[in-house]
């Protein structure tokens, strides 16, 4: 069906910022902002034949530039959290920006979620580009980044990920959507079944650092492999704070099934696909009566986001899988979100 484009709005340096609508011949629309990356709408039908919009966001530019944490946009450099903005490479230390409790959080001040990229449209594909500067948020190297999205007719949201870079440097891109499959607006996710395909986990110490223990899942509040009801977790779980865990999903680096939602209500399905290690769940328990899309107001466990990523702090744990980019080297990673209705 093609994609459309429209402009959105302005960024705060006065930058026209475009949108563009993703359409597959089911009626199921995306729509993506060449700002951030940022997946603004997703369209899909109830078991009624009913569309609701079951991505979280913002109806302008001032809700994603003041009020949005990280709400559907590209995360990099390294997403998740490094453990006090610090890390060594090839001899040298480095010191990041500090933006939440001693770690450095999501690349840092300015980081891809921030900044305009490069747009092209390619038939049923969009293509977003940013050349990430050496030294930019302090990090070595200056890193090319491809990003490709595209909805085909089996309802799949595909997220391929590209970088090269000119030095060595960390490189964690991820996608922080944050979904609530009875509509961005319907509250609690309470009534949503969770399932994720991990044998293991990994714990954190107080700062929200995994201690470098990979636990297993049995006989805890972690082991969702045969899904599990929200509502009988969330308050429960990390002393009540939800889910906000990596989960290790994926071994092989093939593209396999790492999670599914579903939502009973409404017959909604979501499962999620990915080729990286891990699998970051948080269930928004920092949501802080957000106002989003159409006067919405988005409060703690109104939704829940599947980050697939490298494990967090992984530049300074030596027995996590590396995310090291060399310059012979090209990093791809690859993310696919399909929708679907049970009824």
């Amino acid at each position: 069906m093609g994609i459309s484009e429209e402009i959105f709005g302005k960024s705060k340096q006065g930058a026209e910022v475009k949108r563009y609508t993703l359409t597959n011949k089911n009626g199921i629309t995306v729509r993506i902002l060449d700002y951030g990356g940022i997946i603004t709408d997703i369209h899909v039908p109830d078991k009624d034949g009913k569309m609701g919009d079951i991505a979280l966001g913002f109806d302008d530019m001032p809700g994603y530039e003041e009020r949005s944490p990280y709400m559907g946009a590209i995360i990099g450099r390294v997403a998740n959290r490094i453990a006090g903005g610090q890390f060594e490479l090839d001899g040298q230390k480095y010191s990041l920006f500090i933006n939440n409790g001693p770690n450095s959080l999501h690349g840092g001040k300015i980081g891809f979620d921030k900044v305009i990229w490069k747009s092209a449209v390619n038939g049923d594909k969009l293509s977003l580009t940013y050349v990430s500067a050496d030294g930019e948020e302090n990090y070595p190297g200056e890193v090319t980044v491809h990003v490709d999205y595209q909805l085909d007719d089996e309802n799949r949201l595909n997220l391929n990920y590209r970088a090269s870079t000119t030095k060595s440097t960390p490189i964690n891109l991820t996608n922080h959507s944050y979904f609530n499959l009875g509509g961005h607006a319907s509250g609690s996710i309470n009534d949503h079944v969770v399932t994720i395909h991990a044998d293991s986990y990994l714990p954190l110490d107080d700062n929200s650092i995994p201690t470098g223990e990979i636990r297993k899942v049995d006989g805890s509040p972690m082991d969702l492999r045969s899904g599990v009801k929200m509502v009988d977790k969330l308050s429960v779980v990390n002393e009540g704070k939800g889910y906000d865990n990596n989960f290790n999903v994926n071994d092989t680096g093939r593209l396999e099934l790492a999670a599914r939602v579903d939502h009973p209500p409404t017959g909604r399905f979501m499962e999620c696909y990915t080729t990286c290690p891990g699998l970051q769940f948080y269930t928004s328990y920092y949501f802080d009566d957000i106002t989003g899309k159409g006067g919405a107001v988005y409060r703690r466990f109104d939704a829940l986001a599947l980050e697939a990523q490298g494990y967090p702090n992984s530049i300074n744990q030596k027995n996590f899988p590396s995310i090291v980019l060399h310059p012979e080297e090209t990093y791809q990673q690859q993310t696919v979100y399909k929708f679907g209705v049970k009824n």
